[in-house]
């Protein structure tokens, strides 16, 4: 397939990120597998989970308290025969007639006849009778049987990330395994000789490679398999011998070299393999030199890249904005907007108007006076700072001045 023109398409973040969305529908997971219970945690599903019988399979108990039949104790206070009790698990045979109650327990099986519990905060024990001071609607303090799902309802969908929620219904329902899609593979290819591997002592003017453990730990936690390739020098035969290979994985993350200089070489060595641009730059700080496309390959028809750039804050922020989603979409996660939180903002904030703004900053406070504040910081080279914060503040374009105590965006890292 020919590449696409070599003239820039530079395009806003939203306008970027809806184009990454639509690439992203369009793919599918590659493969699945039975795991244990446990191990599926952080995984999406791949099937449907259905209730095995009614939930709950009983009328139950949601206080503990009596049994009653709301009619007997709608004129205060009400006298009744204590006839049993029943506790959570218990199969006892108790009904409830006219004038009588049976004591019970949270968790417990209403018994036939009583259609609510009265909370035990309102009775009195009287011998083997109870007085009851409130008066009492039918079906409070109870849920029904079947009320919360009927036998063979889907309580889980395929597409879910599966969390300890979706493993607490999976108990419930006794499924000791999950089938669930395989983790898509990642390729991380970080480029430039001014890198050296993290074990090497640097000399004066190189610097370690950070960026292909942060981006490894973005692709664990977004549900892929990171593979971390050779740091590739700014030499393009090498460099389009490690593109290739990282090609052959499900995803390729480049970071470095998409920017302006005389040494930046992916955009150029992939114009060479026929790639397919579908940005080449968004209107964001940081990370505006981010490129996004693909390369034909059989079988699978296309394979996807990112060109993310080195400056290791850009190479964070460009992963949450632009490769989430598509990741997720390989692994088999269902479609997800992004959507932003909101908080006050603690000290004013002065920038530039042109460019979405995504600065490290901190969201402190407690409760509904939650504040976001933004952290000194160096540039788009210093982690340190990005270490300090909690999130991102969302500067929108148009904006060069915001005053304490405006509501702004944030995003969450």
């Amino acid at each position: 397939m020919p590449a696409q023109s070599t003239a820039a398409t530079i395009l806003s973040f939203e306008d970027a990120r809806h184009l990454v969305e639509r690439h992203a529908a369009q793919l599918r997971p590659h493969g699945r597998e039975l795991v244990e219970l446990l191990d599926s945690a952080g995984q999406i599903l791949a099937e449907a989970v259905v209730a095995d019988r009614d939930f709950p399979p009983f009328p139950r108990s949601t206080r503990d308290g009596y049994a009653v039949r709301a009619e007997d104790v709608q004129s205060t206070p009400a006298m009744l025969d204590v006839v049993g009790e029943i506790k959570a698990g218990a199969d006892a045979a108790l009904s409830v007639s006219q004038g009588q109650a049976v004591s019970i327990m949270t968790g417990g099986a209403v018994p036939l006849g009583a259609d609510a519990v009265v909370m035990v905060e309102y009775s009195s024990p009287r011998g083997k009778k109870v007085e009851i001071s409130r008066t009492i609607l039918a079906g409070e303090n109870l849920v029904p049987a079947g009320s919360e799902a009927k036998k063979n309802a889907a309580l889980l969908t395929p597409g879910m990330r599966i969390d300890h929620n979706a493993i607490a219904v999976a108990a419930s329902v006794g499924r000791a395994r999950l089938l669930v899609y395989s983790k898509p593979k990642v390729a991380i290819l970080a480029t430039g000789d001014e890198l050296v591997d993290i074990d090497v002592p640097p000399s004066p003017k190189r610097i370690r490679n950070s960026n292909s453990y942060s981006l490894a730990a973005q692709v664990q936690a977004a549900g892929g398999e990171p593979m971390l390739l050779p740091i590739a020098p700014d030499e393009p035969e090498r460099l389009r011998e490690l593109m290739a290979e990282g090609l052959e994985a499900d995803l390729l993350l480049l970071t470095g070299g998409v920017s302006m200089g005389k040494y930046d070489l992916v955009e150029e060595v992939l114009k060479e393999m026929n790639a397919e641009f579908v940005f080449t730059g968004a209107q964001i700080q940081p990370g505006r030199p981010v490129v996004f496309g693909r390369i034909a390959s059989e079988p699978a028809g296309y394979k996807y890249f990112f060109g993310l750039p080195g400056n290791p804050v850009s190479t964070m922020v460009t992963f949450e904005l632009f490769v989430h989603p598509l990741l997720s979409a390989l692994a088999g996660m269902e479609a997800r907007k992004l959507i932003f939180s909101r908080a006050r903002l603690k000290s004013e904030i002065k920038t530039k108007t042109g460019l979405t703004r995504f600065l490290p900053a901190v969201l402190s406070g407690e409760f509904e006076e939650a504040e976001v504040e933004l952290v000194p910081w160096h540039g788009s080279g210093d982690i340190a700072a990005t270490a300090r914060s909690n999130c991102y503040a969302v500067i929108p374009p148009d904006r060069e001045n915001i005053a304490a105590g405006e509501w702004i965006s944030i995003l969450p890292h």
